[in-house]
């Protein structure tokens, strides 16, 4: 099961974090309602193709990848978000949309938010929909060694129109 990869993972590293237990959530905005915490301390994970090869993009729960940022930022070529059949197997253990932002556990790079970097402690999903793990982003830093950049943008609502 993919929270006890992530937790030995964390364990064996002596990183200091807090597991937190809530009801099922399955989408960031979700997980901080049930955490109680803002938006903004919450690390979402987009999996990405970057040139083809997979990534994972990680930003705040309140703002959307902007894939024009990210591809600027690395001089790629080609940027988007991945279908899910690319990378259903790829996440051994983790349901579907929970996968831990730790790109290195599963071979593929991590790339953060500088809006996260300037967060004291992130919470992110714990490759269940009823698990987070809260850290302090120094301590995420040190395991995961992601690139920091500038890749979101603020999530723009779009006005839902009433049908006759």
């Amino acid at each position: 099961m993919a929270i006890n990869r992530i937790t030995e993972f964390l364990d064996g590293s002596k990183a200091r974090y807090v597991l937190l237990i809530h009801s099922p959530a399955f989408s960031a905005q979700e997980v901080a309602e049930s955490v109680h915490l803002p938006g903004r301390f919450i690390a979402k994970t987009v999996i990405v193709k970057i040139d083809g090869r997979l990534a994972m993009a990680v930003v705040p729960a309140t703002t959307d990848l902007d894939l024009r940022a990210l591809r600027n930022q690395l001089g790629a070529r080609h940027v988007e978000i991945a279908d899910e059949t690319e990378f259903a197997g790829r996440f051994r253990g983790c349901q579907l949309g929970a996968a831990p932002p730790f790109g290195r556990l599963f071979g593929i790079e991590t790339y953060v938010d500088d809006e996260l970097a300037r967060e004291e402690s992130i919470v992110f999903n714990a490759g269940t929909h009823s698990h987070a793990i809260s850290i302090a982003f120094n301590e995420y830093q040190r395991l995961a060694q992601p690139k920091t950049c500038h890749i979101s943008r603020r999530h723009v609502e779009r006005p839902r129109y009433a049908q006759i």
